[in-house]
């Protein structure tokens, strides 16, 4: 049976991440909706359509939001010109657009970032997810797992060498040269992988032109644009994967630099678009036809001897990573949880591929008809999104299950039963 899965991704700016020390207030609150507001109504062309409108913020510890309109329920509060109520504990919190109440809302974590153009960035890119599927845009996040393998890995960093080059570029012809590089490191890592120009293209479709959407909103100058680019791809450089993520910097960049020369460029696409494409005609570029030949050609200009001696040490390491995942969720005893109805956040910097058994995910918090699942050390998740696997339960109490690093709490319908001959757990309904 085919599973409706909502997913939202928890993506925290490295900018945003630093020096977040700011108490919440009703004032500061209230001064975040403004801001974004107003960035909202002085950008308004971008999509021929209001970008601001219902809006969560929230305290992911204390599960408080602040909004800034009522919800149609009649369950939050007036606080001034601040809504407040408490989020139930099946929604799940994430940076990202949920429907709730009666309205679809942009849902940002507190605490917001100190820095106003990267608060306002945050904010624009979780309410152009909000107004997304009226745009025609589908929320789509595929699969890219050859983004964690050696290969892919390198030509991705080396496609963003070369954009951080033409972010920094002092001319026209410099700019084209990188731009053409990149898209030449891009084309030659599709040929090596069987689908990934699509799947990459969907993610890029998603987060991509949503993180767009911020950088504009987000009112920095040409200066403070390439800062933010520079430090930002050095930042996620560091990410443990790249697989969910890239498209924050890959779409961004291209799409920032066409802004520059076209401003409705993004009103030219759909869902249905091929960006890399798109953009190789935007910006009139020339890709060789021997692809090969070309990368070994370019590459030295961009680190490529140091890019490859750490990827190769890096895959050497996943070796022994995927083969300890797999013994403790495949081979030996495990939990394994069917999905019905789910909806799951988690942190997408730092999950790993498993071969083809699916993909562990460090963090992640998984609602169902079933309850709530919150794993803080690893689980399991199959390929076709059907099925979680954790360690084997350690304490059971009544309806509270508990094991390493995982908390299952089950709703009066759903158990636990143990298969003695494998030594697997499962769930079943009363």
């Amino acid at each position: 049976m085919r599973q409706t899965i909502l997913i939202s991704l928890f993506f925290l700016f490295v900018q945003g991440i630093k020096g977040q020390t700011q108490s919440i207030s009703r004032d500061s609150i209230s001064v975040f909706f403004d801001e974004i507001k107003i960035t909202s109504e002085k950008n308004t062309k971008l999509w021929d359509k209001e970008i601001y409108g219902p809006t969560i913020l929230i305290d992911p510890k204390t599960r408080v939001l602040f909004a800034n309109e009522p919800d149609e329920a009649g369950i939050l509060k007036s606080d001034g010109n601040v809504y407040t109520g408490i989020l139930p504990e099946k929604i799940n919190i994430a940076n990202t657009a949920i429907d709730w109440n009666g309205k679809r809302w942009a849902m940002i974590m507190l605490p917001l970032p100190n820095d106003k153009s990267d608060r306002v960035n945050l904010l624009g890119h979780e309410s152009f997810h909000r107004i997304q599927p009226a745009l025609g845009f589908t929320l789509n996040n595929d699969e890219n797992n050859h983004l964690d393998q050696k290969e892919g890995r390198i030509y991705l960093r080396l496609e963003l060498e070369a954009l951080k080059n033409a972010i920094g570029s002092s001319s026209e012809k410099e700019l084209q040269e990188h731009l053409v590089n990149a898209m030449t490191f891009r084309k030659y890592r599709n040929t090596l992988y069987k689908n990934s120009a699509g799947t990459e293209n969907l993610l890029e479709l998603n987060e991509g032109i949503a993180e767009f959407t911020g950088l504009i909103l987000s009112g920095r100058n040409k200066k403070q644009t390439r800062s933010y680019f520079l430090n930002g791809i050095d930042g996620f450089l560091k990410n443990p994967t790249f697989v969910r993520s890239f498209a924050y910097y890959t779409t961004s960049v291209y799409g920032y630099l066409l802004y520059n020369k076209d401003k409705d460029w993004n009103k030219k696409i759909s869902a249905k678009t091929d960006l890399t494409n798109y953009f190789i005609q935007a910006f009139n570029i020339k890709i060789s036809a021997d692809l090969k030949k070309a990368v070994e050609k370019i590459s030295g200009q961009y680190n490529a001897q140091s890019i490859i001696k750490e990827e190769s040490e890096r895959e050497e390491q996943t070796k022994k990573r995927i083969a300890e995942y797999k013994l403790k969720f495949i081979d030996q005893p495990h939990f394994e949880i069917q999905f019905v109805k789910m909806n799951v956040s988690f942190d997408p910097r730092n999950i790993m591929p498993v071969e083809d058994k699916g993909t562990v995910y460090p963090a992640i918090r998984v609602t169902d008809v079933w309850g709530i699942l919150t794993v803080e050390n690893g689980a399991l998740m199959s390929p076709k999104w059907d099925k979680i696997s954790i360690s084997n339960p350690i304490k059971i109490e009544s309806k509270k299950i508990s094991g390493d690093g995982w908390i299952l709490e089950l709703t009066d319908d759903y158990k636990i039963m143990k298969d003695e001959r494998s030594g697997n757990y499962t769930l079943i309904k009363n």
